[in-house]
Formats: C-alpha cells, structure tokens, sequence
C-alpha cells in the first residue's frame, strides 16, 4: 500500500501512532510522513519534536512533508492508496469539515479528496462529542473520508471524548483505499 502518513498533534498518542507507522513500514508499505506545524514545531512532556521527526524520518526513510507547498505537490501527483491522519485532532477534523487549508496535513487530504482518493481519519479529541461532534458528522457524510472505529476512551472523567482503536487503524486504511468503512464505527 502507498500511504501518506500524517500526524497531527494529539501528542498523547503519538508513542501508539508511531507503533501504527512502524507495523505499516515493516508490512511493506510505501509511507511518506507528513507532520502538521504543531508536530513539527513544538516539544511537549510526551517528547521532543525533533528526536520524533528524526525517529519518523529514520523509520519511512524519506524526509518529513512539513509544508504546504510540499503536501500538496507530493500527494497531488503521488498516487497515494490513502492519506490517514493519525492521530487526527478535533481541530483537523473541524478544519477538514469546512475545507480550510492551512497545514501540511490539510493541504494532504485536500489533495488527496481532490485526486478523488481515500482519506482515513483516527480521530483523537477530547472534544469530539460535544464542541466537534457537527464536524465528526459532516466528515462522516463525506464522499471518500473513512474513520478507525472510535470509543469513549475514558467515559467519567471526560465525557466528551473519543479516540480511535489504534490497533485497527491498518485495516481500516485497507478498507478505505478499496472505498469501504470498516466497521462497526463506534465501539
């Protein structure tokens, strides 16, 4: 599978997104990294950006996509099977919702939509049930985005959240790039 892989910064995922990307490259995947500004610009208690853009680029053997310009000449003639966007923000989502273009990632899966390709969101936001839940809908309604199924991943303490099962995120592009969503969506 040739796969744009995009990270975006829900940083408390990105040590299960990084293991994602891992069993994609070792499976014999063609991944091609792109990171959004956050990713590739802001350190957090979950790690240095730097030593993670050195560990993505080492692992997919290519350098980062971390602009603009670059996401949309990279996927526009790429002939990606998918672009997953992993982990995928609430604020991505919301921006994917209304077609607003200002990051790597977004310039990534408007290109991808524009080719007509699949895109993959792992939605991983703590606001996806309330702030986020009209731009989760309207992602869901449009044509060639696909969602890993999604749970409450801590229903008490924060209600609102969702995050994707990780573990299925490979056979959910799988199934993205034939067209399809896998399913169920909602576990």
């Amino acid at each position: 599978m040739k796969l744009c892989f995009a990270f975006t910064g829900s940083f408390c995922n990105h040590a299960r997104a990084y293991e994602v990307l891992r069993e994609a490259v070792e499976g014999g995947s063609d991944v091609y990294p792109v990171f959004s500004y956050n990713v590739k610009n802001m350190s957090t208690r979950f790690g240095d950006a730097a030593e993670f853009a050195r560990k993505v680029g080492a692992l997919c053997g290519r350098e980062i996509i971390c602009d603009i310009a670059a996401a949309e000449q990279t996927v526009t003639g790429g002939g990606f099977d998918c672009v997953a966007v992993c982990p995928c923000t609430g604020n991505t989502c919301a921006k994917i919702a209304c077609g607003i273009t200002d990051t790597p990632v977004t310039m990534a899966v408007k290109a991808q939509l524009r080719n007509g390709g699949s895109v993959l969101l792992a939605l991983a936001s703590n606001d996806s049930l309330s702030a986020n839940l009209k731009n989760f809908g309207v992602c869901m309604d449009k044509k060639h985005v696909f969602f890993v199924p999604v749970r409450q991943d801590d229903p008490v303490k924060k209600p609102n959240s969702l995050v994707c099962d990780f573990s299925k995120v490979l056979s959910a592009a799988e199934y993205a790039a034939r067209g399809e969503q896998i399913q169920p969506i909602f576990i």
